[in-house]
């Protein structure tokens, strides 16, 4: 069976606190956040820049979350204020990826990696 898997990466910029955390993480801090997404499909698609099915996606929908808060992404955001969930880095590669997942078309099983440091890194999918 044909499959194609993308990979992109792009880095945002935002503040967030560990709410709850006992720690130097429950105060206001900020991180230069590294994301890879990839995204594997069986199938090539359509989207809303190429009407013909030569594609798995987009690579502008895979990479939403670098824009600027304003323009609905992620860079120079208080992350506390944009994610209904605690901001750890667990929470912010499941919500990359969901948000992501709403983008795409359908049978695309896709990876969120997210970098909190450079030498800390979480991995989310949801294909297991």
């Amino acid at each position: 069976m044909p499959t194609w898997i993308l990979h992109t990466e792009f880095r945002f910029d935002s503040a967030h606190r560990i709410d709850g955390y006992d720690g130097k993480c429950a105060n206001l801090h900020g991180h230069t956040y590294r994301v890879r997404v990839s995204a594997k499909s069986h199938t090539l698609n359509p989207s809303q820049y190429l009407k013909t099915p030569d594609m798995v996606c987009d690579f502008r929908e895979l990479k939403w979350a670098s824009k600027d808060a304003s323009k609905g992404g992620l860079d120079h955001a208080y992350l506390n204020d944009l994610l209904p969930v605690v901001t750890t880095a667990e929470r912010i590669a499941e919500y990359i990826h969901q948000e992501t997942k709403k983008r795409l078309p359908d049978g695309i099983e896709l990876t969120v990696t997210v970098w909190e440091t450079p030498d800390s890194w979480v991995e989310y999918t949801d294909a297991d």
